[in-house]
């Protein structure tokens, strides 16, 4: 099999911690993407994703927030000069669709997200990966309020 760096997306759009929520927020939109590595010049310091603009911004009413703020920090990764069995595996085992890409001195050097090994004709690999990352789970739902809904437990309409 192939390594990382035979298949991976360079040159991708990245933030600065110091970049505002909304900044992150604009430039998902415009590229259609979900997520966005976060570095401090050229080094990995975070990911932010849609989904934590939502949660640690919009619904905390903290929409002025900087990245620094709300991002994941230490995210995955994996290497360019690994097998991409090896890095299907990290996604595999942590449930994510695409992982920021570091040269051994963790300097940002692209991503690699399923669709990359789908495209490079290792059907069987991406399938699996696929099954595997998008295995149902269980949602917490201990700490919910009203905010949550019917998906919170409560009854639907009709019942």
């Amino acid at each position: 099999m192939s390594q990382v760096s035979d298949v991976m997306t360079r040159g991708v759009r990245t933030m600065s911690h110091n970049d505002s929520c909304l900044l992150a927020a604009q430039a998902m939109s415009e590229l259609n993407i979900g997520s966005l590595p976060v570095c401090d010049s050229d080094r990995l310091v975070g990911i932010v994703t849609d989904r934590d603009i939502v949660v640690r911004a919009v619904a905390q009413e903290r929409t002025g927030a900087l990245l620094r703020d709300i991002m994941s920090a230490e995210p995955l990764y994996c290497y360019a000069d690994e097998p991409v069995e090896q890095a299907l595996e990290t996604m595999r085992g942590e449930q994510v669709r695409r992982l920021p890409v570091v040269d051994r001195d963790k300097r940002l050097v692209g991503v690699i997200a399923l669709g990359d090994v789908a495209t490079d004709g290792d059907e069987q690999a991406t399938g699996e990966a696929m099954r595997d990352i998008s295995e149902p789970s269980q949602p917490d739902r201990s700490h919910l309020s009203a905010a949550s809904g019917n998906a919170g437990g409560g009854q639907t309409r009709g019942r």
